[in-house]
């Protein structure tokens, strides 16, 4: 009997379809480069969160630890949670200032994504968050993902980038640590990378990027003015270094918010009785953020301590001392995030915007 392909129609057809699209891919010996490349990242996040949970959580004297825990002022708290919320506040106006003047989505939006992709980062490994927060922005606002996508990018650069400025500027008042050679070093390869790419992107335009994407003209995906569409977008999502006032409205809002956040770390301290200067919090800031560079677990746990411990280390604060301080910092910065991003994440699948909204 002739074996001949299933019609529109035919309960087989989806099957058909599907296993004919298999037979089609090229069979490459040895593991898929998606699972190969997933099994380095679990085998680093794990490696990474026993590292620093060791860090955190070894020679942990338990009676000291309970009594700097029930001895706390926990009324600052309510201090810290204000801190916390601005910050969030500037973290939402920082990444929309990342977009080109007249394409900017409405403040609340950027705020609803910004937080749902914090919940998924507080939940999920690797940072899943990223792309959530890029789906969400999508369905409501008219922006495109690979705009969003370079905004994002975008925001991680000047993260790291402003971490390392205002550590550098506070250095007068920080005690010595021992890994101030090689954010030294980080700083400076990073700010001549940015540097270089701002230079070319203003001098040639988009043909940089034309450049780079050429070689995904050969896939259908991108074929044709699909291609030439995707220039265009990701030419807009990097607006925040090709346009030097975008940029620096982009850095201000950076520094503000983690200075706002080196706020709330020295509030915790506060509430701790630690008797530390200001620039604790910031050292702390710096060395949480710097940590969260690398693959963690969901919520960083372990990873987020480990971080703390170390900045407090470098003022004496004794282990069992360190560590209360530093799990109940993480909730500060856990805590709302889940309870508000599952709020939005309610509100939108009741809400969701239509295209006639969007447009």
């Amino acid at each position: 009997m002739e074996d001949r392909e299933p019609q529109i129609g035919d309960p087989a057809a989806v099957t058909y379809k599907r296993q004919s699209r298999w037979r089609r891919l090229p069979r490459v010996p040895g593991w898929p480069p998606a699972m190969g490349s997933r099994l380095l990242l679990y085998v680093v996040t794990a490696v990474v969160t026993l590292v620093f949970s060791y860090i955190a959580f070894s020679n942990i004297n338990l009676s000291l630890a309970w009594r700097a825990l029930r001895t706390s002022d926990y009324w600052w708290l309510i201090a810290a949670l204000i801190a916390f919320g601005l910050s969030g506040l500037t973290r939402a106006l920082r990444w929309r200032s990342l977009f080109a003047r007249g394409r900017r989505p409405p403040v609340g939006v950027v705020a609803n994504a910004m937080l749902v992709g914090y919940l998924y980062n507080n939940i999920m490994p690797a940072r899943a968050g990223e792309a959530a927060r890029v789906v969400v922005l999508t369905q409501r606002s008219t922006n495109t993902p690979v705009e969003i996508v370079g905004t994002v990018v975008l925001e991680r650069l000047y993260d790291v980038f402003a971490i390392l400025v205002i550590f550098f500027a506070a250095e007068h008042w920080l005690p010595h640590v021992s890994w101030f050679g090689a954010a030294a070093l980080a700083a400076i390869v990073l700010a001549v990378l940015i540097a270089a790419a701002a230079i070319v992107l203003a001098v040639y335009g988009d043909r940089p990027l034309r450049l780079l994407l050429r070689p995904l003209g050969r896939l259908s995906l991108f074929s044709g003015e699909r291609l030439e569409h995707t220039v265009t977008e990701l030419t807009h999502g990097l607006s925040g270094l090709r346009h030097p006032g975008l940029a620096l409205e982009a850095f201000v809002w950076t520094i503000v918010s983690w200075m706002l956040t080196g706020l709330v770390a020295y509030v915790v301290t506060v509430a701790f009785h630690l008797h530390l200067p200001f620039a604790c919090g910031v050292l702390v800031a710096v060395a949480i953020g710097l940590s969260m560079i690398l693959p963690s677990p969901p919520a960083a746990v372990g990873v987020f301590e480990g971080a703390a411990l170390i900045a407090l280390r470098a003022y004496g604060i004794p282990h069992s001392s360190a560590l209360p301080y530093a799990l109940v910092l993480h909730l500060v910065n856990f805590v709302p995030f889940v309870l508000v991003g599952a709020f939005l994440l309610h509100y939108n699948s009741r809400h969701p915007r239509s295209l006639a909204e969007k447009t």
